[in-house]
């Protein structure tokens, strides 16, 4: 029987990147994965968008999965996805209308 090596903490994290990168082009509706862009310098995260509701999907999909795989307290995993949307997430389209939908300054 053939025992499987452990990953190592720095292992787990890229993998849950790309993870997290395939769920999003997932869950926007994009037919896209990691291994399309991870060699790509430019702003490719720009070229394809998602909604608001669609975002937050994602980040709550993506706190699930790093609570699970990471074992991260879930404040914590709530900012690492906050982290990982501002360096990969996708652009959303209706932030505008979202943000003024959601106003309870009431100005």
């Amino acid at each position: 029987m053939e025992t499987r090596k452990r990953l190592s903490r720095e292992q787990k994290w890229d993998k849950a990147v790309v993870d997290l990168i395939n769920e999003m082009f997932i869950i926007a509706g994009h037919e896209v994965t990691y291994d399309d862009i991870k060699d790509r310098k430019d702003a490719w995260y720009q070229e394809w968008t998602m909604t608001m509701q669609q975002y937050e999907d994602w980040k709550l999909w993506g706190k699930k999965y790093l609570m699970k795989n990471l074992r991260l307290r879930a404040t914590i995993a709530e900012r690492d996805m906050a982290w990982i949307g501002l360096m990969w997430g996708l652009k959303c389209r209706d932030y505008d209308e979202y943000i003024k939908s959601n106003d309870t300054t009431g100005v």
